[in-house]
């Protein structure tokens, strides 16, 4: 007679045990982090001489151009950025780019929430996840899915998407570092910030206190805050994916398809994806499709430590020449060039 295999069954995540955040060793510490440039940088000639005609310096050259004139145009420019990006020590880069008005708005993951509200709390993120893993220690900090699940339940309530209602709770608590946080910085300054969560991908997804009707709603209100946000890319806007192989690429797409559902047109949209190596959805769904019937898209290859802080630099550079060459009455054109 054939036995049949017991079926698995939904594990009760109520006899999950937690530990103190103050327990967890962390890799990455905000003393490490990027320093944003006080008013302007004073090598740009320099800088921009130095980068050549040639390939992808040139494609990148190119990218700045175009964001500093959709920023100069009133035009949107949205980041969309992996975790690992702000783990990187690169937020306070992102923060003075949207103080400056240059970036309009942020979409991040699920795990890009969890490390800006930690560095936010206690000023370091990001675990050592071989040390936890086996001993089923890894994610089980209690703090941070504690604090975190207050805010999200505020938000299903009063209808506030999660990266808004997240940031919001960053600045009230009064959080020891809440200027290093992306989520804080757009919500002080009025700007969208965006939240996309997969189930199963974040550790607050195994804590007992994990609520999915909250996490849902409010990461839906963003989908549909960030399908907002890619109708107004037109006409003429930029969406740089950095750091984001898989979710924020996708996000992105879907975005895009609803806008053009509601009647939308592409023809002069500006895309770019940063990441350490090729991926297909970031290069497809972002650099290639959203494109086609219209406008530029770019890709670059290398480490967000070093990549990224040339972005804001060139930036910085090529929005300060801009300036003063309408102050003196040159006509705008491709002016991080020589010429």
């Amino acid at each position: 007679m054939k036995t049949s295999t017991p079926r698995p069954r939904p594990v009760d995540l109520s006899e999950v045990t937690t530990y103190p955040l103050s327990e967890r060793r962390n890799l990455e510490k905000i003393e490490r982090f990027a320093r944003p440039c006080s008013g302007t940088p004073s090598s740009c000639e320099t800088l921009l001489a130095a980068m050549p005609e040639v390939l992808r310096a040139r494609e990148l050259r190119h990218l700045v151009d175009a964001v500093v004139s959709l920023h100069l145009g009133g035009r949107q420019v949205v980041a969309a950025i992996g975790g690992h990006v702000l783990k990187c020590g690169l937020g306070p880069l992102l923060i003075d780019l949207m103080e400056r008005g240059i970036l309009t708005g942020l979409a991040l993951n699920g795990a890009g929430m969890i490390h800006d509200y930690e560095f936010a709390l206690l000023g370091e993120s990001s675990e050592d996840v071989g040390e936890g893993l086996l001993q089923g220690r890894f994610g089980m900090a209690r703090e941070t899915a504690a604090q975190l699940e207050e805010a999200v339940a505020e938000g299903a309530r009063e209808g506030v998407g999660l990266g808004a209602v997240v940031g919001r709770a960053i600045l009230r608590k009064n959080l020891p570092h809440s200027d290093v946080s992306v989520l804080a910085a757009a919500y002080r300054l009025g700007l969208p910030a965006t939240v996309h969560v997969a189930f199963g991908t974040d550790v607050l997804h195994q804590h007992p206190g994990f609520d999915p009707a909250a996490t849902g709603v409010t990461t839906h209100t963003d989908f549909r805050l960030a399908c907002g946000l890619v109708a107004e890319l037109e006409p003429g806007g930029a969406w740089l994916n950095i750091g984001s192989a898989t979710i924020l690429p996708e996000v992105f797409l879907k975005a895009l398809s609803v806008a053009a559902n509601l009647g939308h047109r592409f023809e002069h949209l500006v895309t770019a994806d940063f990441d350490m190596v090729e991926r297909y959805r970031p290069r497809v769904n972002v650099v290639q499709r959203p494109v086609s019937a219209g406008g530029q898209g770019f890709s670059f290859l290398g480490h967000h430590e070093i990549l990224i802080p040339l972005l804001y630099w060139l930036l910085l550079c090529a929005l300060d020449r801009r300036t003063r060459d309408r102050s003196t009455g040159i006509e705008d054109g491709h002016s991080s060039q020589r010429g």
